[in-house]
């Protein structure tokens, strides 16, 4: 097929821009983006004319480019820390405490600059799958949304291809749910780990010490603790975790539903390059998840509560002393009390661990150190289960759900 002769110049442009990225010290960030975006609109030239042969050194010296690309490019975007990679560039969410503009969903909010990162994100991204020999359709549909789009930067492409070599995280990837969380925290499935496994021994510990010589006599309310804990761990890692949002923003919803739809999972989390969230949207964060963790609290109390009363009773059918000492747990008043208790300390607790403690502090300082950074998690998650157990105890003896036995 015949080719202009400006569609091939501007091909050899391409490739000069490409060879300055690849072998050149570009200090200048204009240049690197525009290096960049060249190398991006030569693969969509290549594969709208795919037809076309080049000479063969021509193509050799491309594939060479390529790789040089692929090194000073690729292998810093993904040896950063990824709190620093979705934080630069941020319009209006690098003070630390995350005051931005737009939450990628209101549509209401006015952001400056945004077409410059949306921009950014998307060559970059594009740029990151020509240098791992990918393509759009080597992504899953919502992920190649979000990369067209320009709502995800480079960083998170590596991070994708990097989990899909683990069989279990690949699998995972094809959910949604897991997949947002994955893509913002690697270590996400060690955190659920972490807070099931511990989460036996450090209440059962946390009982002992708080009720002391009554434990025995108590054990009642010991084992509707550790269910209801139990039901709950894996809802507090997963609500509060930090995301990688992937879904479109709707434009179609009440403006309520708009605003908690643009809000983010966690309240402190990095917000990505790109993307801001406001003061009230982090607000939302709160109020959304204490929302949810209200119905969490409370369904996972009436089912530990029914199957202790359950246990209480068979009991008492065979041992007569027991049925003078035990009583039923009143199940609908600790299944609300423990659901405002998840609402309120649980969800405060969970939101700071994961977007404060772990993202923005244990993350960039124990960056490259995965086992640093898991045995860190361990120990503050461990302590936070372990005091969230003791405030439950004096909680539920405040409201009355819970009585001390002489």
């Amino acid at each position: 097929m015949a080719i202009h002769l400006s569609t091939l110049q501007t091909s050899l442009l391409c490739v000069a821009n490409c060879e300055k990225l690849a072998f050149g010290d570009i200090s200048n960030r204009a240049s690197h983006h525009a290096c960049i975006a060249s190398y991006c609109r030569s693969q969509v030239w290549s594969i709208r004319f795919p037809s076309v042969s080049f000479p063969a050194a021509f193509c050799k010296r491309f594939e060479i480019i390529g790789d040089a690309v692929h090194r000073k490019v690729g292998t810093n975007a993904s040896s950063a820390p990824l709190t620093t990679v979705l934080a630069s560039g941020d319009s209006g969410d690098d003070d630390g405490i995350g005051i931005g503009g737009n939450g990628g969903g209101d549509g209401d909010s006015d952001r400056s600059g945004d077409g410059d990162e949306s921009e950014k994100n998307r060559s970059e991204a594009m740029l990151a799958l020509a240098s791992l020999g990918k393509s759009l359709t080597d992504v899953h549909a919502d992920l190649a949304s979000a990369i067209e789009q320009g709502r995800i930067p480079a960083a998170i492409v590596h991070r994708f291809f990097e989990l899909q070599r683990s069989p279990l995280l690949g699998w995972l990837l094809q959910f949604g749910g897991f997949k947002e969380r994955l893509l913002a925290d690697d270590l996400f499935m060690t955190k659920v780990a972490i807070e099931c496994g511990v989460g036996v021994f450090t209440k059962s510990a946390a009982e002992l010490e708080r009720r002391g010589e009554n434990f025995r006599k108590e054990l009642d309310f010991v084992f509707a603790d550790i269910v209801m804990a139990l039901i709950a761990d894996f809802m507090l890692v997963w609500l509060p975790a930090p995301t990688v949002p992937l879904r479109s923003p709707i434009l179609s919803a009440g403006k309520i539903t708009r605003f908690f739809y643009g809000c983010p999972d966690n309240a402190f989390q990095v917000a990505i390059r790109g993307t801001s969230y406001s003061l009230l949207q982090r607000i939302g964060a709160i109020v959304l998840n204490g929302s949810k963790l209200l119905g969490v609290g409370t369904s996972a109390s009436l089912i530990g509560t029914a199957v202790t009363n359950l246990l209480i009773n068979a009991r008492k059918t065979f041992d007569k002393d027991f049925a003078v000492q035990a009583e039923d747990v009143p199940i609908f008043s600790t299944s609300l009390a423990y659901g405002v208790y998840m609402a309120v300390s649980s969800n405060l607790r969970y939101q700071i661990l994961a977007g404060v403690i772990e993202q923005r502090m244990l993350e960039p300082w124990l960056h490259g150190h995965k086992l640093a950074l898991s045995a860190a998690c361990f120990a503050v998650r461990t302590g936070n289960t372990f005091l969230g157990s003791l405030m439950w105890v004096d909680y539920a003896r405040w409201v009355g759900v819970q009585k001390i036995r002489e």
